[in-house]
């Protein structure tokens, strides 16, 4: 029985190109007085926002690319799949939940936070410690991926209460917690290629 099916890396390895090309082109709508070093992607899917609809559909799909690639991905441990799913879950719930055109919103903020924590804390939960897991899903990748994810989001953290650069920050946390995902499943293929299993 194969340990992930093929059609996970494409729900994988889509959600940073969608996450990315989201942020890109809702930027070029709203113009010059979009700073994208300084200003936050959720500013991006603000009401009233230029690329409102782009930027939402963007953090919509990604949801659903992070619950897709969770249900597949079952070399993974139970415990990582939920977070993941939870993190896809969160993800489209800020796309219901978008942040006001101006000021701070409680609401957008504290999903904001359950998906950045779950999609942080998934790689050492998924992780297997038996000497046979795929490369991703081994204790020590999956520790260093987590401790990636949460430096970036302190940095993210510490860039937005000193108004520095926090839209290059979130960028970069954002970035490598969608890549991850592609990054194990395409370890579990690899696995499976090496002996670990025929992938259907």
């Amino acid at each position: 029985m194969p340990i992930v099916p093929r059609w996970v890396l494409f729900s994988s390895g889509c959600a940073p190109v969608l996450l990315i090309a989201g942020w890109l082109i809702a930027a070029s709508l709203e113009g010059a007085g979009y700073d994208p070093v300084s200003q936050t992607i959720s500013v991006l899917a603000a009401y009233g926002a230029a690329g409102f609809w782009v930027m939402t559909g963007a953090f919509f799909a990604l949801g659903v690319c992070h619950l897709l690639t969770a249900w597949g991905l079952r070399a993974a441990a139970v415990a990582g799949r939920v977070a993941l799913a939870g993190g896809g879950v969160a993800s489209v719930v800020v796309a219901l939940v978008p942040a006001p055109s101006s000021g701070g919103s409680l609401r957008h903020g504290s999903v904001v936070l359950v998906g950045f924590v779950l999609l942080a804390v998934w790689p050492v939960l998924a992780a297997d410690g038996g000497g046979g897991a795929p490369w991703a899903l081994r204790p020590a990748p999956a520790f260093v991926a987590t401790a990636v994810m949460v430096a970036g989001a302190v940095w993210f953290l510490i860039e937005l209460q000193g108004r520095g650069a926090a839209g290059v920050a979130e960028r970069v946390v954002t970035a490598f917690q969608s890549v991850w995902p592609f990054v194990a499943v395409a370890s579990c293929l690899r696995h499976c290629r090496g002996g670990g299993g025929v992938p259907g």
